[in-house]
């Protein structure tokens, strides 16, 4: 393959990371591993070009690099908090200096908007001054013993080697939200990144590996492990990797949880979501328009927090769908890389060829289209991986609402009732991540939020269902998988917690007041 046969359009900024035709996609930091394993090779949905391949590691080499990671752990959690802190610190200042460039790969590697490849980037900053704060506040707790002359706390220790699997949409924040956590709190990383984007990999371990080699951080605290599916299978079946984060689709996250539940380790399953905005009679409609709109088609609708379903209230439901539709209209799609462009490509063709059954299906459950969808060619859409946001009026019932379809096909509800009868069609989904309503009614608002409300991990007012903030743990429930990443308290999941008793006493009591006296 040529070099970059992208009309150099990223030529540049590729080669300040070293990416040129053929990568190795196997790094322990100071070293990238010949690259024994698949050949992946990365093709930008926004115009078809191959920017450039990498290749994966074969058995040998993932063994190789979890072995190196696990040299590394005891001579990294010996560090101070604080001091991994100032490491993390470092990075967000390297982050920033290549904000621009590295968003533009985001972009261009998944397809989203450069806006949004921007603002993934301002997470990974954002995550990363969240986790120099706790560095210096992982915090246990002190509890009154019963016994006499006794002292009880609790404390918190590092897990070990952390693996990390990513999923294509966010390419690089998603690993960061993990990775913070897990460095300042001790762990050492190796990351799984999506075959479909594996270059944002290359370019993220190139900007730690300057920090690491100032620092003289030891070798192995960032690893990275391109490959096919067979990767992620080795990382959660092996015991020596004590934690499994998995971000991704529903399926994979059943694998993953029932390979590492097997060998009694931990996971952290952030899986997909169908999530619904309510609008009810009493909501602002201008909020509730733009709130709905970036929901459904901001990222082409490849978020775990798009919105999927929008369940209106009779009162309001003609009204706003023809604003809705009128606005669909006025959408622009193109190149992710012209800021003019609303909304880029799918992620490749057979994201396309699901998008395309999905619209069938829809009709053939009695849906009506109130937004014909559809694939787009022609010039600016010869990566065949262009398609028309759609809009659907559908019962909620119809098996295809049930479902997550990972593309910009939104589904319109009706219903005529309060706002229990919403929440039950909000709630009557197997997935669980991001919810939201659309009212300017306390009770309305309150209940929502109430134990017989969203059933969701995450639960807005007059907020859309995307965009979460990192201050906030992010995931959610039933087949979403229940993990929770980025911020609140999320770091305990990657450490372990020890429960200590001191006796600083001259005699023994036992607890419960037991006599075992010779």
């Amino acid at each position: 393959m040529n070099t970059l046969t992208t009309s150099s359009r990223l030529a540049g900024l590729l080669k300040q990371w070293n990416i040129t035709g053929e990568n190795s996609g196997v790094s322990t930091g100071k070293q990238w591993l010949k690259g024994e394993g698949e050949r992946l090779v990365s093709v930008s949905p926004a115009d078809g070009s191959e920017i450039a391949s990498v290749r994966g590691a074969s058995r040998s080499e993932y063994d190789h690099a979890v072995e190196v990671a696990r040299r590394a752990f005891p001579e990294w959690r010996a560090w101070p908090a604080p001091k991994r802190g100032e490491i993390v610190r470092q990075f967000a200042e390297e982050l920033r200096k290549h904000k621009a460039e590295l968003g533009k790969l985001v972009s261009y590697e998944m397809g989203k908007s450069y806006q949004e490849g921007l603002g993934e980037v301002q997470e990974m900053i954002d995550i990363c001054d969240f986790a120099v704060g706790l560095s210096r506040q992982l915090h246990g707790l002190t509890m009154h013993s019963e016994r006499p002359e006794h002292r009880m706390y609790e404390q918190w220790h590092p897990y070990g080697p952390v693996g990390i699997i990513t999923a294509f949409n966010f390419p690089v924040a998603v690993w960061s939200w993990n990775t913070a956590l897990a460095w300042v709190c001790g762990d050492v990383t190796i990351w799984k990144p999506s075959e479909k984007v594996p270059l944002c990999s290359l370019a993220c371990q190139a900007i730690i590996n300057e920090v690491f080699v100032r620092n003289n951080v030891p070798e192995g605290v960032s690893v990275v492990i391109n490959g096919g599916r067979e990767v992620g299978e080795w990382l959660s079946h092996d015991e020596r990797i004590p934690l499994v984060s998995a971000t991704g689709s529903i399926r994979m996250g059943k694998a993953v949880g029932a390979a590492v539940g097997q060998r009694l380790g931990r996971s952290i399953l952030e899986l997909g979501g169908n999530n619904a905005i309510i609008i009810t009679e009493k909501a602002d409609l201008d909020i509730a328009m733009h709130s709905a709109l970036f929901g459904a088609v901001g990222t082409a609708g490849q978020r775990c927090t798009t919105t999927r379903r929008l369940i209106i209230h009779d009162k309001v439901y003609d009204d706003f769908t023809r604003k809705l539709v009128r606005a669909y209209g006025q959408l622009r799609i193109g190149d992710p890389l012209d800021e003019k462009n609303h909304v880029g490509p799918l992620i490749d063709r057979a994201a396309v060829e699901t998008y395309s059954k999905a619209l069938d299906t829809i009709k053939e459950q009695g849906g009506k289209m109130l937004v014909e969808g559809g694939v787009l060619s022609g010039k600016g859409f010869e990566s065949g991986c262009y398609v028309k946001p759609a809009i659907a009026e559908v019962k909620p019932e119809m098996p295809i609402v049930q479902q997550e379809t990972f593309a910009p096909i939104l589904y319109v509800i009706r219903y005529k009732g309060g706002i229990d009868e919403a929440i039950a069609i909000q709630n009557g989904v197997k997935q669980g991540l991001s919810s939201s309503v659309m009212t300017t009614d306390l009770r309305e608002m309150e209940h929502f939020l109430g134990a017989a409300g969203s059933d969701c991990g995450i639960a807005n007012v007059n907020v859309g269902t995307s965009g979460a903030e990192i201050g906030g743990a992010f995931g959610g429930e039933k087949e979403t998988g229940g993990g929770r990443e980025s911020g609140s308290d999320a770091w305990k999941a990657y450490m372990r917690r020890q429960t200590n008793t001191i006796n600083y006493g001259t005699t023994v009591p036992l607890a419960q007041g037991i006599e075992f006296g010779l």
